[in-house]
């Protein structure tokens, strides 16, 4: 019997929002999808697993086993295998609530994970619609044994994570951010093996997983990085979880609650410092936590308080704070951040007088979920190369990309040009160039990509001698064929014009 696919994984777990469809919000398919999805992947690994340990072991030690927790990286108690919930014919959404609760119990790594998923919601999850989902999913062996490649199941709750973020339209973007955009940012900024990643406003995990797969890519150690985030998003977070432990990366702190206002990720009750931190954070976000940051404990807004309406410039010093002194980070913004005046110049003014920003990047329009606007990518470093001290790159990547109907992509070609322009740190004529913080002076701090690379196209100089040389012809040319035409009307006695 061969292996399950993992396009045919895919079009079997795209094809379960059908089930839902009509009953729920597009927007809430994922939470139970996901749920789902986990709760039948954890049941037959540990079905898997069980059996192994009787065939190694023999019956009765084997069996010994098999009810040992230890022997398993996760538990699965018998109200939540996946056989046990598919006995009950009524009241399933219940028993898919208590499976969870069990599973959280029995394992510290899932606490809270699973239980913010309601199934016992029967005004619109009817006992009909759940015994279809749990049918469907019944179809699918997700044993290690009968995945065709061992990343699979991360690899399709990625497009999953994908596919709903479209669906859900504008709400897709406060969970997710496009694929190819985060593959620039993490080869901008090349975590490497043995590192701290650090995403503050992680939504579904997605740049911490790119980060780990940049790292294997270059032949490095992915278990050897430490991945750490939080998420405001109780759901959000929820499926983060899901989706690193998917990705096999148990090794992971993600932790719930707003970065501004209530930062977790501390120590010694310091902020935790990273090798890389790299973030789409909520553009412009209002009501960010103004007055908490006014009395901030951790000392992160040392370059000043951003305005209560836009707090852009609240992650950014957030996220430098977080820096180790080498560290590096990779901020996705809008572009109000480059040129804005009042408090957000000062502290704009700030970070460059502290020769932190190394690189801008202009990045083209109709990228993201929920808006059209134009993005930037700012890449921070504390400690610059001696040759890059007292400057910036600036890259207008505006207008390298792939037209979509709905949404704009970038191209492989698209990101390799941006990262070797980078890398490289060379002017590049229309494209590229490198600025010095003296001229960024002049320009009162103004980070406009526009002020520094002219993308115009020169007019074409005229050459006055060939054109009236060409007029002459012309002229020529037009006495002839009057002279023909009078010819012809003079033959039919017709006045001449």
């Amino acid at each position: 019997m061969s292996q399950l696919s993992l396009q045919e994984l895919e079009s079997h777990l795209w094809k379960s929002a059908d089930i839902l469809r009509g009953s729920v919000d597009s927007s809430d398919y994922k939470n139970y999808i996901f749920g789902l999805l986990f709760l039948k992947r954890l049941s037959d690994v540990f079905e898997e697993r069980r059996q192994e340990l009787v065939t190694e072991h023999g019956e009765e030690i084997g069996h010994m086993l098999a009810d040992d927790p230890d022997q398993y990286q996760f538990f699965v108690p018998v109200s939540a295998r996946w056989g046990e919930v598919r006995k009950h014919a009524d009241d399933i959404g219940s028993a898919i609530n208590v499976a969870f609760e069990a599973l959280e119990n029995e394992n510290r790594t899932l606490e809270g994970v699973l239980t913010p998923i309601d199934f016992n919601r029967k005004e619109v999850l009817t006992d009909s619609v759940l015994q279809r989902l749990l049918q469907h999913f019944s179809l699918l062996d997700l044993r290690n044994a009968n995945l065709s490649e061992p990343d699979m199941l991360g690899r399709a709750y990625e497009y999953l994570i994908k596919m709903f973020a479209d669906d859900a339209g504008k709400k897709g973007g406060e969970f997710y951010t496009p694929s190819k955009v985060v593959e620039l940012i993490v080869k901008l900024i090349k975590p490497q093996e043995g590192m701290r990643v650090y995403d503050p406003t992680c939504g579904s995990g997605g740049m911490l997983i790119q980060s780990v797969d940049y790292v294997k890519e270059h032949n490095g150690n992915p278990k050897s990085l430490s991945l750490y985030g939080q998420e405001k998003n109780l759901g959000t977070w929820s499926i983060a979880k899901m989706n690193l432990l998917l990705h096999n990366l148990p090794d992971h702190t993600i932790v719930k609650g707003d970065t501004i206002r209530e930062p977790k990720l501390v120590e010694d009750g310091e902020i935790m410092m990273f090798d890389r931190v790299i973030a789409n954070p909520p553009f412009s976000l209002k009501e960010w936590g103004r007055e908490e940051a006014e009395n901030d404990p951790y000392g992160r807004f040392q370059y000043g308080i951003p305005p209560k309406n836009a707090g852009d410039y609240a992650f950014i010093q957030h996220m430098i704070a977080s820096l180790k002194a080498e560290g590096k980070a990779g901020i996705v913004m809008p572009h109000g951040v480059l040129f804005r005046g009042g408090a957000e110049g000062n502290i704009r003014q700030g970070l460059l007088e502290a020769d932190f920003l190394e690189a801008v990047v202009g990045l083209p329009s109709n990228l993201f979920y929920g808006t059209g606007i134009p993005a930037c990518v700012l890449i921070f470093n504390r400690n610059k190369a001696a040759e890059r001290a007292g400057t910036v790159l600036f890259i207008a990547a505006e207008d390298k990309y792939q037209e979509g109907k709905n949404q704009n992509t970038l191209r492989d070609e698209d990101i390799a040009k941006i990262v070797a322009t980078f890398d490289a740190y060379v002017d590049v004529e229309k494209y590229a160039r490198v600025v010095t913080l003296d001229e960024i002076k002049d320009n009162d701090y103004n980070l406009n990509i526009t002020r520094y690379i002219d993308k115009s196209e020169e007019e074409e100089k005229v050459d006055i001698e060939s054109v009236i040389v060409e007029l002459s012809e012309l002229e020529g040319k037009q006495a002839k064929i009057k002279a023909k035409l009078n010819g012809y009307l003079r033959e039919l006695g017709l006045g001449e014009v």
